[in-house]
């Protein structure tokens, strides 16, 4: 039977694609009509016995979809509250509007520049139109769950392995939005997916690990370098000062004598000017 679109004096509310929604119970025959009379005589002349079959009650957070003799009962779900059913000839489903989530087994990816990594994820979703959840699909809950690894491994399999670990919240919304695209005739709304761990290969981490280390130990020797230049032209400034100044360097050599006998060092060095040296020499 072909999909038709829900009608608004045969679902109320519900305006999504329901199998069989259109038909009304004048189309299921003369037969359905006599059997529903019959239940409704049978209810009246039982009173008050029949009151404990026939009357049904769901919670807050559930919502409840009839159907008799097979056929959806016009004016979509029922709930919250008490609601009435007929014995023999109508059967109901509960659904849960509360937000499930589940987690995403661990799916082997391979990216798109080549690199196998196992990545897990938890989506949040909760049940938006009850009709459509019991009427367009077998296990909806179960469905969601399939669709998303499968999801999952088509949105990865277009990201590379940096696009991966640093834009999780973008890959998180893509799966949403898809999900939820592909869901919303199941009468599911996909609130929210999240990336939980992204495991890569033993050999992979040593090789980022090595990477990492040596782009470190690369940025330590620059930064020993031009720690080294701008000492060494401070250097260079105070020999020009001292040059000018002989009293400058006099006084140098006070400083650091007084430094040494502080620590209580039995050694001192007396430094000699080059130019006696230079006589010597000659």
């Amino acid at each position: 039977m072909a999909e038709r679109k829900l009608s608004t004096n045969t679902a109320g509310p519900d305006q999504d694609f329901v199998f069989g929604a259109n038909e009304n119970e004048e189309s299921s025959g003369g037969c359905a009509m006599i059997l529903t009379i019959l239940c409704y005589i049978i209810v009246v002349f039982t009173v008050p016995l029949s009151l404990c079959v026939c009357i049904k009650v769901v919670q807050e957070y559930e919502r409840a979809v009839i159907f008799r003799l097979g056929r959806l009962v016009s004016g979509g779900a029922k709930g919250p509250g008490i609601f009435f059913v007929l014995p023999c000839i109508e059967q109901y489903t509960k659904c849960d509007l509360r937000t499930i989530s589940f987690d995403i087994p661990p799916q082997e990816v391979l990216t798109r520049d080549s690199v196998t990594v196992s990545v897990d994820a938890v989506v949040y979703y909760k049940i938006s139109n009850p009709t459509v959840s019991v009427a367009n699909v077998a296990d909806a809950a179960h469905s969601t769950q399939l669709l998303a690894q499968t999801t999952l491994r088509n949105v990865l399999g277009t990201k590379n392995l940096t696009e991966i670990l640093a834009e999780r919240d973008i890959i998180s919304q893509d799966m949403q939005n898809t999900l939820d695209e592909a869901t919303d005739r199941w009468g599911i709304k996909v609130e929210r997916v999240e990336i939980k761990d992204v495991r890569l290969p033993l050999q992979l981490q040593r090789a980022m690990a090595a990477e990492a280390e040596a782009a470190r130990e690369a940025r330590a020797k620059v930064i020993a370098a031009e720690g080294e230049q701008k000492a060494s032209k401070a250097l260079k400034e105070a020999a020009d000062i001292m040059a000018d100044s002989p009293a400058a360097l006099q006084l140098r050599y006070l400083q650091t004598l007084n430094s040494i006998s502080a620590e209580k060092n039995s050694t001192i060095i007396f430094p000699l000017p080059m130019d006696l040296l230079t006589h010597f020499v000659k």
